[in-house]
């Protein structure tokens, strides 16, 4: 996600790392944009706190640390038109209807301000939907939009020339424990497995094959995406916006 801002000119004033987690992209952000305001934002407190105590003693003294906003992304606590950047990295898949967010990100991105966020992708952890259906199963494991369902949601939105690519990345594990304690340490488990009885589980991951060195691949599906958000073509009340350029 940092790459890809390298390829677009922007000085915005504030930006907003929402879905912040531990601080890593708000971090990044402050680095990139140093004159801007930075927010940091997210629905679980721990994950504030972690901001916060990962901030400098010297940035908290200057006041340069991040702004922490403990909020959800479908009701931000924050002005119309008030950010130049947002920023959502692995956040967004989460939510069973990402729309209602985007529409909330394009409210509080000023006119030209733009989104930029990463998430996962429908062939995220396609081993193991292999496997439970090989056993019989349950798939429980969570399904993720299509970049192009993703991108036609951003246009609804609001946004305009929206820019949709995805990559895979496959991480391998010697045992299926060890790639349990791996979902269980980023705190995901539940959330991206799902829940079923620990007979299916043992069978599952039984049936789980492996690659040409004896280990587990993990496949996920990463989808980017950036937008922009255009001038209004029509003010609240509905009535439309017409230009008029001198020649």
């Amino acid at each position: 996600m940092a790459a890809r801002l390298d390829l677009v000119k922007i000085s915005p004033q504030r930006v907003a790392d929402i879905g912040c987690a531990t601080g890593d992209g708000i971090r990044d952000l402050q680095q990139r944009y140093a004159k801007a305001l930075p927010l940091a934002l997210d629905y679980a407190v721990p994950m504030l706190r972690a901001v916060r105590q990962r901030t400098s003693l010297l940035q908290r003294l200057v006041g340069r640390g991040p702004r922490l906003i403990n909020a959800d992304v479908r009701a931000l606590p924050l002005a119309d038109n008030s950010l130049g950047l947002v920023w959502s990295n692995l956040m967004l898949h989460w939510l069973d209807d990402p729309l209602p967010a985007l529409r909330e990100l394009h409210r509080v991105l000023e006119v030209n301000g733009l989104l930029s966020f990463a998430t996962l992708g429908p062939d995220t952890l396609k081993e193991l939907r292999i496997a439970a259906g090989k056993v019989g199963a349950g798939d429980t494991a969570k399904r993720f939009l299509d970049m192009h369902d993703l991108g036609d949601m951003l246009v609804a939105a609001g946004f305009g020339d929206p820019v949709m690519d995805m990559e895979l990345i496959t991480l391998t594990y010697p045992t299926p424990r060890t790639f349990l304690a791996d979902q269980r340490h980023l705190g995901v488990r539940d959330a991206l497995l799902g829940r079923q009885d620990w007979r299916d589980w043992r069978r599952l991951l039984g049936a789980w094959q492996q690659d040409g060195d004896g280990r587990l691949p993990a496949t996920f599906e990463v989808v980017y995406g950036h937008a922009w958000k255009p001038e209004p073509r029509q003010i609240a009340d509905g009535r439309a916006v017409v230009k008029f350029h001198s020649r």
